[in-house]
């Protein structure tokens, strides 16, 4: 790990150099000081800094004005402000203008050896999760956004956690759920990544071709076999095969591809031994295989080797709180794919796709939003630019017998959290995001709505023009 840095600004020489000499053999860091606001911003053209430690009061600009500018040009560089004139107003104020935390003068060493290492160690963590998302992008070409709804929140969760475990993993969920992408992120972030990830489409390759191509073959195996031919699963070797939509092939495949799991080794058609590989297998399917192994059509030996991890994608109409952070997303990467300047999304564009049904998924989505650019003349994508259908009615007693197999408490806050979303969605399609118009609207203080809309994964400026 690098060397973090720390930057003292103060205008006590002998401070400066007491904490240099404690604050750098105690968390292994560089320390860097500054007598004055303009040195401190100077030494940041020159020097990554990680945490500022400063002093309020300064004879030129002051503490303030230095954590200002810091959170304005270097928003991933913390800040922690000190003083001997310490208030409570003074510590708010550092606060709201984003300082990490505040210690007072005559500084207490315990105090500020906690401050900073919670401090360094909540920069960790953000370094951690950023080299993650730019990894993610690099594999996906899609950013993790900022997601609210607890459904992808886990999946994503799941993902992070088994991605360097050498695991068999079933990905599940509805078509365009996005379970290749899991599949890719999955590799990507393994310690096969290095190597080749190979995708085979079970339904798109015939099935008198399927088994040469995923075994391959030896020369005069069969007619026409005029060389050798590396087989899918060779081909995959030391990296990840991904098989998508195992429940597409056929039964005769599927023994021959339990004893590639079972024993880590394949015998390509015509061969007289078998050959060792070395492979993770990660599966998709939309299909229910459980009752598929009931009819006898999917071996139950196979699924439960395929069934080490189970993901399942959920369905966008299961997360319409991160439709807006999608359709955003979606808006750049198609607007670049096209060759397009970016639009903003109008209120009524963002309702409908919040209460559109989605069968298609994100994948239905990302094309309406490509659709929307080609064909809105200018700013914004308003509704009928999306092609959705017309939203029909929805019959409240169907709404209601889809949570009735829940728990009564789950089901109780599920519908309370679907009124208050859609009620909050409303109010604010109608004051385009205004927050303060829309609480008196609501009857509600501003605070109240706020708190609902943190609650519900729900953003103004979702709603702004």
């Amino acid at each position: 790990m690098a060397t973090e840095t720390i930057l003292i600004v103060d205008d006590e020489a002998d401070l400066l150099s007491g904490l240099k000499r404690l604050l750098a053999p105690e968390f292994g860091c560089r320390a860097l000081t500054a007598r004055a606001v303009r040195d401190a911003l100077a030494l940041f053209e020159t020097e990554a800094v990680d945490l500022v430690l400063s002093d309020v009061r300064m004879p030129d600009l002051d503490g303030v004005e230095l954590l200002r500018r810091v959170r304005a040009g270097h928003p991933r560089t913390a800040v922690i402000m000190m003083t001997a004139y310490g208030s409570i107003d003074l510590a708010v104020q550092c606060l709201k203008q984003g300082a990490h935390d505040f210690v007072a003068k005559p500084l207490d060493p315990a105090r500020l050896f906690h401050a900073i290492g919670n401090c360094l160690e909540h920069q960790r963590l953000l370094r951690k999760a950023a080299a993650l998302e730019a990894q993610l992008e690099a594999c996906t070409g899609i950013a993790r956004f900022i997601v609210t709804s607890p459904a992808l929140r886990r999946v994503l969760d799941t993902l992070t956690r088994i991605a360097k475990l050498d695991v068999t993993v079933l990905i599940r969920g509805e078509s365009g759920t996005g379970k290749e992408l899991a599949a890719r992120a999955l590799h990507h972030l393994s310690r096969r990544a290095g190597h080749r990830m190979i995708t085979v489409n079970c339904p798109a390759i015939p099935e008198a071709l399927l088994e040469s191509e995923l075994f391959g073959y030896r020369k005069g195996a069969f007619t026409h076999a005029a060389q050798d031919h590396k087989g899918l699963l060779e081909l995959a070797d030391g990296g990840t095969l991904y098989l998508d939509e195992i429940g597409d092939l056929p039964v005769t495949l599927q023994t021959k591809l339990l004893r590639t799991l079972q024993e880590s080794e394949i015998r390509p058609l015509g061969a007289t031994r078998t050959l060792k590989v070395d492979l993770r297998v990660i599966a998709s399917t939309n299909q229910d295989l459980e009752a598929k192994v009931r009819i006898g059509s999917f071996r139950e030996d196979l699924f439960y080797r395929l069934n080490v991890v189970s993901i399942t994608m959920p369905a966008l109409r299961a997360m319409r709180e991160d439709i807006p952070h999608l359709a955003r997303h979606f808006v750049g990467t198609c607007a670049q794919e096209l060759g397009v300047e970016p639009k903003v999304l109008s209120p009524d564009a963002v309702r409908a796709l919040i209460e559109a049904p989605w069968p298609g998924n994100v994948r239905q989505l990302q094309n309406a939003i490509r659709r929307a650019l080609a064909l809105a003349p200018s700013d914004p994508i308003e509704a009928e630019h999306l092609g959705l259908a017309p939203i029909e009615p929805r019959d409240t007693c169907a709404e209601l017998d889809s949570l009735l197999a829940l728990p009564y408490q789950e089901a109780r806050a599920q519908l309370l959290k679907n009124f208050t979303r859609k009620y909050l969605s409303f109010h604010l399609t109608r004051t385009s995001g205004n927050v303060s118009q829309a609480a008196r609207g609501c009857g509600l203080e501003r605070q109240s709505l706020q708190h609902l809309m943190r609650q519900c994964g729900v953003r103004s400026d979702d709603f702004r023009c």
